[in-house]
């Protein structure tokens, strides 16, 4: 298939969800039935009403770092914006970053964040970022908790405001534990803790994975070959319990629900000959697009995506290229709202 395969609709900017719901659990779940083609609405505190005793959710407990700092260029005072992606060498104090404007920040720029904190543009990246050096006086983690002092909530581009208190807890799903995300796994934001306690009365397990979301996956897709786009690498961790309940509710052939598709490249990126979930730790550039055989998920969570991004293609590889064509169609006709804080999907 080919990108352009993939802007069957208009980006519907009425749609496009600048805050959350009210309630977490109150945002529309779409329930799609890959059998017999037919689309159910509810609500996400429904989604118990879909799972038995001994089927398994599995959540990515990634946690979002504050990631986007302002700052002034030395000499001109400029104001620049730096999206922190991944801390490369904590010795020298590196990180990989985006910048905005970009055309302004150059190697050897100095840029200030305060009186404690300033850092050096050292090198460019492939992905049209920089490598900046920091510079503070203190041990790693009070550099750490100085970022974090400094750093504001890294809210989509899209949503086109800025973050505010609310977003500190809501752009950050209940049971988020592992820091390293700059992007929410949005799919996890609709759970309460209300609905996990009823998912765990009723029997369903909840097993966690770690995927540490970078901003590539959230990209659109620039080559008309789908085939031929590279993911940027993200780091993974898939534990031996959680293997152990996966491969055993496959064995007995319970429902396996991917909550986002970050779980799912996670547990696609584990995958042993024999179809099993193998613990994992390491790299993962995954990249899910149609036809692919799904090796582990019978069914997953999702938000509703952007034209051309990956995650829409891994939707459509998982659901089929028709049915979430007719899917997109309804949810734009009874107004879903779209994108991270957006309503959600659930795809038998």
């Amino acid at each position: 298939m080919k990108t352009s395969d993939f802007d069957f609709f208009e980006s519907p900017i009425n749609l496009l969800a600048k805050f959350p719901t009210q309630e977490r659990d109150e945002s529309k779940l779409m329930i799609i039935h890959r059998k017999n083609q037919k689309i159910e609405h509810k609500f996400f505190k429904n989604l118990h009403e879909y799972f038995e005793e001994g089927d398994i959710l599995i959540l990515n407990n990634t946690k979002v770092f504050p990631a986007r700092l302002f700052g002034n260029k030395e000499k001109t005072e400029a104001k620049i914006e730096v999206f922190l992606l991944r801390e490369l060498d904590p010795k020298d104090r590196t990180w990989d970053v985006l910048v905005d404007p970009a055309r302004k920040v150059r190697v050897g720029n100095k840029l200030s964040f305060g009186s404690e904190l300033t850092g050096e543009v050292i090198d460019n990246t492939t992905s049209r970022g920089r490598i900046l050096q920091l510079n503070f006086n203190g041990s790693h983690e009070e550099l750490i908790n100085k970022i974090k002092e400094l750093g504001k909530t890294p809210l989509p581009k899209y949503i086109n405001r800025q973050p505010e208190k609310n977003d500190e807890k809501r752009y950050q799903t209940v049971y988020a534990k592992k820091e390293g995300s700059v992007a929410a796994p949005t799919a996890g934001l609709h759970f309460s803790k209300h609905l996990l306690k009823k998912l765990e009365i009723k029997g369903i397990h909840l097993v966690e994975v770690t995927l540490h979301l970078g901003l590539g996956s959230f990209l659109p897709v620039y080559v008309e070959d789908i085939s031929k786009h590279k993911m940027d690498s993200e780091k993974c961790f898939i534990n031996e319990n959680t293997c152990k309940m996966v491969n055993f509710a496959i064995q007995r052939k319970k429902r396996i629900c991917a909550v986002g598709t970050s779980s799912m490249r996670a547990i696609e990126s584990s995958v042993s000959s024999k179809k099993k979930l193998n613990p994992f730790y390491g790299w993962t550039n995954k990249f899910i697009f149609p036809p692919y055989n799904f090796s582990i998920a019978n069914s997953m969570i999702t938000n509703f995506h952007m034209p051309k991004s990956t995650l829409l293609m891994m939707t459509t590889a998982f659901s089929g290229f028709d049915l979430i064509m007719k899917a997109y169609q309804i949810a734009i006709e009874k107004k879903y709202r779209f994108y991270s804080y957006g309503d959600a999907m659930l795809i038998l």
